[in-house]
């Protein structure tokens, strides 16, 4: 229980991304129907995040092997620094490793996730991101995409991501820019940009961006937490310091929400994309994107009912 008690059915009035709490002001819940997102302020304590960088770091130096983790590296940096955190950009789908999945039970960050999803709540998707200084070999920003484009279940309300700076993240280190207000819009196709062969692995992105829609960079200290609408329009910049700008998230489901068919839509060439690279790292002859995702969730509050 956390002290976000919510109705699964949604407001009768205007809201129609958030549920009935006694946790967000009218004022919060209005912010975040109108714009897709709501940044909450110093949320994960300090000591929490100590931790979570710590698990990190023993990940990088492959002291710990979580199941169904996917790291991805800069491999032009290996023989530079070897296994370190200095080359790993991503810890994807920890779900399995309990001290980072802390993250998503933390009852400080699921009592605001509770307002989007209602009591039954996924994890669905994990990642630490460890964003690295740019390089002329490689470039970490991720161009503007909606995460909607990424997930085979429905309805998009009911999803919800919690993103939380593990340090200060500004526009010079690659912090998130958001478009207001296009999480009102539809899923858009997306594929990989045309950055002259620097893309990184499904790090898709919007084939047609409107560059009218206004930007907001989310200025963030250690600890704030921002939730955000899957069909929210967001990316990230290049980190042009010499540090590494380090956050922590994950993506909430109601637990009923269902699975849908991604064939003849704009998701098809993701799912064959994920469905070979699974099969690949587990030397599979073919999976359900289904069974992808079945591996990846876990339930953290109530009932698993339907994902």
């Amino acid at each position: 229980p956390t002290s976000a008690q919510v109705s699964v059915v949604p407001h009768s009035g205007s809201f129609c991304y958030t549920l009935d709490n006694n946790l967000l002001t009218t004022e919060q819940r209005q912010f975040y129907e109108d714009n897709g997102y709501l940044l909450i302020k110093n949320l994960v304590s300090d000591e929490d995040i100590q931790r979570f960088r710590k698990e990190f770091t023993r990940i990088c130096k492959g002291e710990v092997k979580p199941p169904g983790v996917m790291i991805m590296k800069d491999e032009s940096l290996r023989s530079q620094f070897g296994l370190s955190e200095k080359v790993v950009n991503k810890v994807q789908d920890f779900q399995e490793n309990e001290e980072l999945f802390r993250y998503c039970t933390l009852p400080e960050v699921l009592k605001y996730v509770e307002c989007f999803t209602g009591p039954n709540i996924m994890a669905m998707h994990t990642m630490l991101i460890n964003k690295l200084p740019d390089s002329d070999k490689q470039t970490f920003l991720h161009p503007m995409h909606q995460d909607l484009h990424y997930f085979p279940f429905r309805p998009a309300s009911r999803i919800v991501c919690a993103w939380t700076a593990m340090e200060r993240a500004h526009q010079d280190n690659g912090c998130l820019v958001v478009q207001p207000g296009t999480h009102k819009t539809t899923l858009k196709p997306h594929g990989y940009p045309e950055l002259e062969g620097k893309t990184n692995k499904l790090f898709h992105g919007l084939l047609d961006e409107d560059e009218k829609i206004p930007k907001v960079h989310l200025v963030m200290e250690k600890g704030d937490t921002v939730f955000f609408h899957p069909l929210l329009i967001h990316g990230s910049g290049i980190n042009r310091t010499s540090g590494f700008r380090k956050s922590i998230s994950c993506h909430f489901a109601s637990s009923e929400c269902h699975y849908i068919d991604v064939k003849n839509t704009s998701q098809e060439h993701l799912e064959k994309e994920l469905q070979e690279m699974v099969c690949k790292k587990y030397n599979a002859t073919s999976v359900e994107l289904k069974d992808i995702w079945n591996f990846r969730a876990r339930l953290v509050q109530g009932e698993r009912i339907n994902l």
